[in-house]
């Protein structure tokens, strides 16, 4: 399994609670601070379509939330166990 990477910025209240979100979960992520990074900010904006919108959460299947909520983020994780849980099964068949 890869892992996260959150595209954030530390003056962003969400990015914030995003990463604390996931320290509280205790799911490993990569942080990119764009103010540090500023060379990311493209790939921000093409993964939201346009827009300059942060936090962004790549998920390692390749899907990503943009400005996820907790609800959100809990829903997205559910979801990983499950397909996890369901393939794994698969393989011990």
């Amino acid at each position: 399994m890869g892992t996260v990477t959150i595209y954030g910025a530390d003056w962003c209240g969400d990015c914030r609670r995003a990463k604390r979100w996931f320290i509280r979960n205790d799911v490993p992520y990569s942080w990119i601070d764009l103010v540090e990074r500023p060379d990311e900010i493209e790939n921000v904006i093409r993964l939201n379509g346009g827009r300059r919108r942060i936090p962004v959460v790549v998920f390692p299947d390749g899907t990503h939330l943009t400005e996820p909520t907790d609800a959100d983020l809990d829903a997205k994780s559910a979801e990983t166990i499950a397909g996890s849980s369901a393939s794994s099964a698969e393989i011990n068949r």
